[in-house]
């Protein structure tokens, strides 16, 4: 049994999961934000990895990508960041990033590196899974999780592979498009949602849009875990503490109930 295990178990079996990218606005604001995001309820945090062509993302995170890249933020940096905060926080540590920095980084290199630095997963949006069996082999090896997403569009023989081949968890993706903040949830979650559970017996996690309390719980209803980036990465652009700190607890209770 994987760490990430570890997210789902609480009394009300959900997990609250935090994305936040790297470096943004500052490498230091990430090593100050992620124990606060912890401390405040959130079971697993995202930790992304900032490229310059991030497909899946929307004009948030997208901004922020370009920031931290701006930053000098690199794979490297990256990997020293989840190392120092390995040591600061007890929760799981799942890397997104987009496939190019892996394949540039060295598949094996990058795999054994995550692991030494205290990920537990990785998350690659553009890797399907029918070309993943490499590195599926790798972070097994290493004890990594390798992640794959699934959208509402995708077929029952997608959602077969993809749900059959997933490690820690399935993340589902709300819409067929970018994250984004988003004022309402799109129907057919529950319906996409019961398609999943046909194929695995892993947590199913939802994240592409939520960005309320009152969306987390509407998904908590229907998943094992809510995933929040947009809106958190805007928070800490603005840098209220105070505020970051009230939306997540506000999360948490939502997820809870």
């Amino acid at each position: 049994m994987s760490r990430i295990h570890k997210a789902f178990i609480r009394p009300s079996g959900k997990a609250l999961i935090a994305y936040v990218t790297v470096g943004y606005p500052s490498v230091q604001a990430t090593l100050d934000v992620v124990p606060l995001l912890t401390a405040s309820g959130c079971d697993l945090v995202e930790l992304g990895i900032p490229f310059s062509d991030p497909l899946a993302d929307g004009v948030t995170i997208q901004k922020a990508s370009f920031q931290a890249l701006q930053n000098g933020v690199t794979p490297a940096i990256c990997l020293d960041v989840a190392g120092q905060l390995s040591k600061k926080v007890d929760v799981p540590l799942v890397f997104m990033t987009y496939y190019n920095p892996i394949l540039r980084y060295g598949h094996e290199v990058f795999c054994h590196d995550c692991a030494k630095a205290g990920i537990d997963g990785l998350i690659i949006p553009d890797l399907p899974p029918d070309e993943g069996r490499e590195l599926e082999s790798l972070t097994q090896k290493n004890g990594l999780d390798l992640i794959y997403i699934l959208a509402p569009t995708s077929t029952d023989e997608r959602i077969m592979l993809a749900a059959g081949r997933s490690r820690g968890f399935v993340y589902l993706a709300s819409v067929a498009g970018v994250t984004g903040v988003r004022d309402e949830l799109p129907p057919g979650m529950g319906e996409f949602a019961a398609r999943v559970r046909t194929a695995t017996k892993l947590p199913l996690c939802v994240g592409f849009g939520i960005s309320s309390a009152r969306q987390a719980g509407q998904v908590a209803r229907i998943a094992d875990g809510v995933i929040v980036g947009s809106r958190i990465v805007n928070l800490m652009g603005e840098g209220s503490t105070a505020s970051l700190q009230g939306f997540i607890r506000e999360l948490r209770s939502a997820v809870d109930q």
